[in-house]
């Protein structure tokens, strides 16, 4: 991480997307749009402590989770997803006590998420790897479900890792507590109902068949050291989040973009030095429509705008300070994204002048 200093601290008004970044800061009630010069242009009020994150809707409404006082105690649980219109009156909810980490709104209206489910006896010995009595104490294990659901709350599409997952191919590190099975945190939709998963425990990346269940497409590289918001661009490529850890090699943070093809990476980012941008967890980066990269390292609050020669055009750190269900007070931001002003999310409805 750089020095921190709060607000806007770099700004090239000639090179850096024009738009609004949305951030929901962790542990807080209250997720803000920001203007390029770290301004609050709107912010909504949540209906409850933060879940996960939040995203904008085309239309204006805003996509959020928040936490319910059900379900387990892992991290990244949120148990209510909740659609809240521009006023931040909720328009639609939909309850899970075992969502957690990432959601997604589908072109059709229907709605992605992740969800956990217990696995016990049997089920749960077909885990391999990791570390020997760290389950849970009754034995069990919690393992990944993935459920579309459409606008009346009806289930149309579900997959299950303990159906599905192949286990004897993707063990745990050995440095890995067996309380979660791989430790999914994304599930980005493809056209057609595919979708992608990222799975942080075991650094996969795996896209799903909407028919069959099975993996049509994987990669597993332990050099990413754990990863975070998979994304399909236009061009067919994949970027990811690659935090990086002192097992992986890469004691540094990288955002990666990799031809699915070939497996190889089209383009890195990584900080200079390489030291200077890194986030153990969390965080998440997405490609802009003028190419540039917005990138939030979550773990310092930090959001940063690179170009495609990795440098910085636009950066803000978070001011927002809360105490977490840990009892340890940051500035953590889960994900960031930025919104074009012409873009349906935003058509209009606020402006970037001070």
């Amino acid at each position: 991480m750089r020095p921190l200093r709060y607000g806007v601290t770099e700004y090239d008004p000639g090179r850096a997307s024009p738009g609004f970044t949305l951030i929901s800061p962790g542990a807080g009630r209250n997720t803000y749009l920001l203007g390029l010069r770290g301004q609050i242009v709107h912010q909504w009020a949540l209906p409850g402590q933060l879940g996960n994150y939040a995203q904008l809707l085309p239309g204006g409404n805003l996509l959020v989770t928040v936490k319910t006082g059900e379900g387990p105690g892992l991290p990244a649980k949120g148990g209510r997803i909740c659609e809240l219109d521009w006023e931040g009156e909720v328009v639609w909810e939909y309850v899970d006590h075992f969502q957690h980490h990432d959601f997604n709104r589908r072109e059709n209206g229907n709605t992605l998420y992740l969800g956990w489910e217990l696995l016990k006896g049997g089920e749960a010995a077909r885990v391999r790897g990791g570390m020997e009595g760290s389950e849970h104490p009754d034995g069990g294990i919690y393992a990944d479900y993935i459920r579309e659901v459409n606008t009346a709350g009806e289930t149309v599409w579900e997959w299950h890792v303990r159906d599905n997952f192949p286990f004897e191919a993707y063990p745990l590190r050995p440095t890995t507590e067996r309380h979660e099975c791989a430790h999914a945190n994304a599930c980005f939709p493809l056209p057609g109902g595919d979708v992608m998963v990222s799975w942080r425990s075991i650094d996969l990346v795996a896209i799903i068949e909407r028919e069959t269940g099975r993996f049509k497409w994987e990669m597993q590289d332990a050099s990413w050291g754990g990863q975070h918001d998979c994304r399909m661009l236009e061009n067919g490529n994949i970027t990811l989040f690659a935090n990086g850890t002192e097992l992986s090699g890469q004691v540094h943070s990288r955002i990666l973009e990799i031809d699915p093809r070939t497996k190889d990476t089209h383009w890195e980012y990584k900080g200079s030095p390489p030291a200077t941008f890194f986030s153990s967890h969390i965080s998440g980066a997405h490609r802009l429509p003028n190419q540039n990269t917005l990138i939030c390292e979550g773990l310092h609050g930090r959001i940063f705008e690179v170009t495609m020669s990795g440098e910085i055009v636009w950066e803000y750190i978070s001011p927002f300070h809360h105490l977490n269900d840990r009892g340890v007070t940051g500035n953590q931001i889960f994900r960031a994204l930025k919104y074009a002003p012409d873009s349906p999310e935003i058509d209009g409805r606020v402006s970037n002048s001070v």
